[in-house]
């Protein structure tokens, strides 16, 4: 038995130990850090548009349902819609000359998805309703991304 432990140890001295070092090395960790920098971008930016999308809907579900049965409401009472001078503040509190008022017909009159009163003219120039009922959409100015029910 002596000879062979004397064996094992002439053997495992003639050559040089090498030793598995664990971990990672600068590099592996680089690679993984960029990989995974890619992916919380790519993420991000898909998830910018789900919610750009979420907040057209939202403003576009508000005009054409919630506020469009509150105005309808407002105009089987009153017999016609608020004006323009008036409003969607009429649908808060009475306006003069609305003898048949039985509101409040809404609570509050929320902002737009974006932090800004929706628009409201009537008589309206776009949309077939007779009154034009919009967002100023993401860019808070009249154009093309504005919602509204028309």
């Amino acid at each position: 038995m002596k000879n062979t432990e004397t064996r094992e140890n002439s053997e495992s001295s003639s050559k040089p130990e090498r030793r598995r070092k664990s971990g990672f090395t600068l590099m592996e960790i680089l690679l993984v850090m960029a990989l995974l920098g890619g992916l919380v971008v790519l993420g991000l930016t898909q998830i910018g548009g789900i919610l750009k999308g979420g907040q057209e809907d939202t403003a576009r579900i508000f005009v054409n349902d919630t506020m469009k049965a509150s105005l309808f409401r407002y105009r089987v009472d009153n017999g016609r819609m608020p004006s323009t001078e008036e409003g969607l503040d009429a649908l808060i509190t009475a306006p003069g000359g609305a003898t048949n008022w039985k509101g409040p017909y809404m609570e509050r009159i929320p902002q737009d998805p974006w932090g800004r009163d929706y628009q409201y003219k009537n008589p309206g120039q776009k949309s077939t309703t007779g009154y034009d009922l919009y967002s100023l959409g993401e860019d808070g100015v009249e154009s093309e991304d504005d919602v509204g029910n028309w």
